[in-house]
């Protein structure tokens, strides 16, 4: 029997290592919830358990409903029927199993009929997920708009909605971008209106949204005429009716069991999420935050298909009578893929629990007030931490996948080119991760500002600060490059010139991702033998790519290289 969390040792070893316990009892506060529900858990381990009882549900759907249905998803597609957007049939089927399952209230709060699980958690699920269909998209849809409400929505918002996402009675779509509005969402221009009696219409149209088909979205929109920029929109929640059109379906690379949608909004009433003039600000910024690890953790899994479709054939294929496996170039290209997933996969993981943290003491401040003080520089802490990982994590993750899913079909050779082959699939579905939900060059643009500001060197200065004896030669090899970083972001600094920076941004975020990445393996690599020939191969590397980026930047005496002066034009 397949089952796609059972079967991926590195998921079960972060899950048996990684440190839940503070981001449970913050979840659970307490667990005050464990006399109201049957089945809340009691204490931590109690949690942990639930967890894993779950994702193993998860993984065993995956691999034995989901997977075997992929070809056949991608294949048939969706379609545009008379205003309503088709599924394919696996993918009616296996959304039919998660509700089923009780799967689809993942994150959402028990009193709304959810499981209350954490980010971290809802990750894990996300890869594993995107390892048998990347293309699944309505279950992490499902909880970013759950999560979205709980946090900003009214009660009586909250009470309608959120039930009927945990059920899967409703579906969901993110309604930001627009035709001429695409990253640039302060350009967005559908309107929102407000009658005499303070209802709420909207008017225009909105662009590659993916299951804009969904029950209910939120609706970024401009409601305040008079201001231009991000301070005129408004955040609204929408319940699809006659008053929105779906106009066409985008006939697209990859993704192909996932609607993307052209939708036309007429006179459609609407209720106001939050404040007003915050849509973008404050609400859409935290859904995109959320939405860069969701993506993230998609890239995983199809990283880790690629790669163990990349295994298989290279075991399999036979030529000048040795497994092509045997064959040197082809044994590193595997290995290289294998680390890079690795590395990826415990920064997704360390991500999602700054993300966590930050969640669950926001949420202790709303609820206890008195202990605001109590928390205040742990919440400022990873607060800053979260808005630097998810960028980080979403650029690296996401080009990681690209290149895992070219070699993979580099690897099958001619075959791996033909649409008979998995490979194939994988190759064109990993395409969009680096462009939606902001591409690779915004996620830079987004974690410059945490670079240079001291936010990165903190969090490096504190993994510097744990034990690792169990790895002297690796640890000084890692502290080497720290040094080389640390030294070109001094440099940078001083100059004073904003192209230099913007320049060499791209850069500087590689740079701080290695040296992260670095600590993050010699962190694993205490609790497994083969956790530190990871680690061994990805320093070695890192060290020459962090060295190669300094070199760019400084030249050998320390001094700033100007070449990043006029050659475009």
């Amino acid at each position: 029997m397949e089952n796609y969390f059972l079967d991926n040792e590195d998921i079960l070893f972060h899950l048996k290592h990684m440190d839940l316990d503070r981001i449970i009892t913050l979840r659970e506060d307490n667990f005050k919830e464990a006399e109201q529900f049957p089945f809340a858990p009691l204490n931590v381990e109690d949690a942990k358990d639930s967890y894993a009882k779950v994702l193993s549900v998860i993984g065993e759907i995956c691999g034995e409903n989901l997977a075997p249905k992929a070809v056949e998803i991608d294949e048939e597609g969706v379609a545009l029927e008379d205003g309503e957007v088709r599924y394919a049939k696996g993918t009616k089927e296996v959304l039919d199993l998660f509700a089923k399952a009780d799967l689809m209230g993942f994150s959402i709060p028990r009193t709304y009929n959810g499981l209350n699980f954490p980010s971290i958690i809802l990750t894990i699920a996300a890869e594993i997920i995107s390892r048998a269909d990347a293309s699944f998209l309505n279950f992490g849809l499902q909880q970013d708009i759950g999560e979205t409400l709980n946090k900003f929505g009214s009660e009586s918002q909250k009470e309608e909605i959120l039930p009927k996402l945990a059920s899967g009675e409703y579906g969901s779509a993110m309604i930001l971008t627009e035709p001429d509005a695409g990253s640039d969402l302060q350009a967005v221009n559908l309107k929102a209106h407000q009658d005499a009696n303070g209802n709420w219409y909207l008017n225009g149209v909105k662009r590659f949204i993916t299951n804009g088909n969904g029950d209910v979205g939120l609706v970024l929109a401009r409601s305040e005429e008079d201001l231009s920029g991000a301070r005129g929109l408004s955040f609204f929640l929408y319940k699809r009716d006659e008053h929105m059109k779906i106009r066409r379906l985008e006939h697209k690379l990859g993704i192909h069991g996932s609607p993307t949608c052209e939708l036309q909004f007429n006179n459609a009433p609407a209720t106001l999420v939050g404040e007003r003039k915050r849509g973008l600000s404050k609400y859409t910024m935290w859904l995109m935050n959320s939405a860069r690890l969701g993506i993230a953790a998609q890239a995983a899994g199809i990283a880790e298909a690629a790669y163990r479709e990349a295994y298989k054939y290279a075991c399999e294929r036979i030529q000048f009578d040795h497994p092509i496996l045997e064959f040197p170039p082809i044994y590193e290209m595997l290995t290289e893929m294998k680390v890079a997933i690795e590395a990826g996969r415990t920064l997704l993981y360390e991500t999602a629990r700054f993300v966590d943290l930050k969640e669950g003491l926001e949420e202790m401040k709303e609820r206890y007030p008195e202990k605001a003080a109590e928390i205040k520089a742990d919440l400022k802490k990873y607060s800053r931490l979260a808005n630097l990982f998810t960028p980080l994590v979403k650029a690296f993750n996401t080009e990681m996948a690209n290149k895992a899913a070219y070699d993979a079909l580099q690897i099958h050779g001619g075959t791996g080119y033909m649409h008979d082959f998995i490979v194939e699939r994988l190759y064109r579905d990993a395409r969009i991760t680096n462009i939606y939900e902001g591409t690779t060059q915004l996620q830079i643009v987004a974690a410059i500002g945490g670079v240079t500001s001291g936010t990165a060197a903190a969090i490096i200065d504190e993994y510097e600060q744990e034990d690792y004896s169990h790895v002297p030669e690796l640890h000084k090899e890692l502290l080497s490059a720290k040094f080389n970083f640390e030294k070109t972001l001094v440099g940078v600094r001083e100059v004073d010139k904003k192209d230099f920076l913007t320049y060499h941004s791209r850069r500087l975020v590689e740079m701080a991702t290695d040296i992260i990445q670095g600590y993050l393996l010699l962190r694993d690599a205490a609790y497994s033998d083969r956790k530190k020939k990871v680690a061994e191969v990805f320093i070695e590397k890192m060290a020459a790519r962090v060295k190669a980026n300094m070199s760019f930047i400084l030249d050998d005496k320390g001094v700033l290289i100007d070449n990043y002066s006029e050659i475009l034009g």
